[in-house]
């Protein structure tokens, strides 16, 4: 063996081996350092994904959550605006059957005041047609001073008669 320690292809044989299992050390740190850096990006992604994952699971239970109070408020106030739309409705029924009563007491009114007039006026024209009469009557057969007393007290008797 000590043979060997003098040749030189011993030697570059073992600078060789050296050299090669320097540079497997060294590449098999830098593979294992990639790997793990690589391992290590991988768990991180995992962990943001993960993240984001509970991240859009509470972002959905939240939009679930809104869209059944829209739900119950579009409940509630279609409820409300159908309440409503009863209660004007009713308000208009009152209101207008309170128009059409005032309406028909007016048109009442009316045709009791126009009752009255035609009463008048025909009450009217009786007494001028009765003073008339009576005047031509006791002017044909009463003459003189007598005449016009009795055609006064004629006239002044027929409104309390007619009345």
């Amino acid at each position: 063996m000590m043979h060997l320690l003098l040749e030189h292809e011993f030697w570059v044989l073992l600078g060789f081996i050296i050299f090669v299992g320097l540079i497997w050390n060294k590449a098999r740190l830098a593979l294992a350092g990639g790997l793990d850096a690589r391992a290590e990006r991988i768990r991180q992604q995992i962990a943001e994904a993960e993240t984001l994952r509970a991240e859009a699971e509470a972002m959905l239970r939240d939009a679930e959550h809104r869209h059944r109070a829209a739900v119950q408020e579009a409940a509630a106030m279609l409820a409300a605006a159908t309440r409503e739309a009863a209660r004007l409705k009713d308000q208009a029924i009152r209101d207008i059957a309170a128009l059409l009563d005032r309406r028909r007491h007016a048109a009442v009114e009316k045709i009791a005041q126009a009752e009255a007039a035609a009463i008048a006026e025909v009450r009217q024209f009786a007494v001028d047609v009765a003073i008339a009469a009576t005047r031509q009557v006791l002017t044909a057969q009463v003459q003189g001073a007598l005449a016009e007393r009795m055609i006064d007290q004629a006239i002044g008797e027929l409104p309390r008669r007619l009345s």
